[in-house]
């Protein structure tokens, strides 16, 4: 009997990645075997998001290629926008299942039963309640071992309420893994070769304040920090209010915690921040800022923006951007405001007239863009430790590495340093950065 063939659409963040590919795992498990999107299968699986009403467009439209690629195959919807909205979403056509967050684990044993009949006429909807969830434990054996970078999802659910925000609908309280847990799957990850794993999660400065008995994200990575082999720690977004004294002091004193942080903004305004209820100033943001570029050189730094909150005026406007253009950031992620059903925000009076937002996300895209230009030409010339992906370039069929500071390095070289820590030196950044291969520290100089 050939084994049902299934594949993945994920969109969203890291954790919708990291969501997919236990589900994967699951699924093969069950005999199921994983093609690409858009190849013949017998199930296709859209995980979704639904942080911005962009992000339900491409919900959409990612079902509606599912569906035309696969007409007799059965598709799933899960993810974010299956939580919170599985009407909608059952309503798209050539749905068959819908599975919310709180669901995801049930997932295998609900497709054997949709799959062993005739195509209910009628999508089924197995969205639960998000109350009491709790983050499930991690499968013993390291996944997705064909890709350089390893992610693992700590934590889950957020305790703050963003005026904006919808995702603790459709991910709930904040929740953790057990450290021990979370320490032993790195180790088992480097182990099988993955010298850099990112700690993933949606409110990850709040990891372990649910656990019995509580903990924290200083102590977990303080624990993380000396398993031999480890390379790079990385962490995932994280709000600067969680950047405590303990938290800066393993990171800015630990080797192996790679120089770049995702610290997420939203607004310089501090009137807009009070609006939005976000937990930090922007005294507060600069000076966490501030506190690691003294203590890493080279850092990489990374936020979330926000163009035209409702209420946000020219004046708040400019205050963003003079605080980006003080600040050593080094890229960008830039939101235009967009209404989520439900939320504080969507509610509030003074909604700014979409041309307006517009053009306050492109000034501020644009300099994102400069300051990503110009970190990437202060690499020229130095040095650096780049972890090799496991795909060329698709332009040049080059080696692509990943630095510490987060800067893609295009560079010569053979497949066998894929998934492996190599030295290139930064010869040139223009639409790219272009590097030359030096040495490779698990296997000797190159040749």
């Amino acid at each position: 009997m050939t084994s049902r063939r299934v594949a993945f659409a994920t969109l969203g963040c890291r954790l919708n990645q990291v969501d997919s590919q236990r589900l994967q795992a699951a699924l093969e498990a069950r005999g199921f075997s994983t093609v690409a999107f858009g190849a013949a299968a017998d199930v296709v699986v859209v995980n979704t998001c639904t942080v911005t009403a962009r992000a339900e467009v491409s919900d959409r439209q990612a079902i509606r290629r599912a569906r035309r690629a696969n007409p007799d195959a059965r598709v799933v919807v899960t993810g974010c926008w299956a939580q919170t909205s599985a009407d909608e979403v059952a309503r798209e056509a050539g749905v068959d299942l819908v599975v919310g967050n709180a669901d995801k684990e049930r997932l295998p044993a609900l497709l054997d039963e949709i799959l062993e009949g005739p195509r209910p006429r009628a999508p089924r909807v197995e969205v639960g309640d998000l109350r009491g969830a709790r983050l499930a434990d991690v499968d013993p054996r390291p996944r997705a071992l064909g890709r350089s970078r390893a992610f693992l999802k700590i934590q889950d659910g957020c305790q703050h309420r963003c005026a904006f925000c919808i995702v603790p609908r459709a991910r709930g309280a904040s929740r953790s893994l057990e450290p021990k847990l979370v320490a032993d799957q790195v180790r088992l990850l480097v182990e099988a070769g993955r010298p850099e794993v990112t700690l993933t999660g949606i409110d990850l400065g709040h990891y372990g304040a649910d656990l019995v008995p509580r903990t924290s994200l200083a102590a977990l990575l303080r624990e993380l920090v000396e398993i031999e082999g480890l390379r790079w720690l990385r962490l995932s977004s994280m709000l600067p209010a969680y950047f405590t004294e303990d938290v800066l002091d393993v990171l800015t004193g630990a080797p192996a915690i790679a120089p770049h942080f995702h610290l997420p903004l939203q607004s310089g305004s501090d009137r807009v921040l009070r609006a939005m209820r976000r937990p930090y100033s922007t005294a507060m943001y600069r000076s966490v800022v501030e506190r690691l570029t003294r203590a890493i050189p080279m850092l990489g730094l990374g936020a979330d923006v926000i163009a035209g909150f409702p209420g946000e005026t020219e004046e708040d406007a400019a205050a963003t951007q003079a605080l980006i253009e003080a600040l050593p950031f080094t890229y960008l992620h830039v939101f235009p405001y967009s209404d989520r059903k439900g939320t504080e925000a969507a509610a509030r009076p003074g909604h700014v007239d979409g041309k307006t937002v517009a053009g306050r996300a492109a000034r501020l895209r644009a300099l994102g863009a400069a300051k990503a230009g110009a970190f990437r030409r202060a690499l020229v010339g130095r040095t650096e430790d780049v972890l090799v992906l496991e795909t060329r370039d698709r332009t040049t069929g080059s080696l692509v590495g990943l630095t510490g500071n987060y800067v893609e390095v295009v560079f010569g070289g053979p497949d066998a340093l894929m998934r492996r820590v190599a030295r290139v030196r930064v010869a040139r950044a223009d639409a790219g950065v272009h590097g030359d291969l030096v040495a490779d520290p698990q296997g000797g100089p190159s040749k």
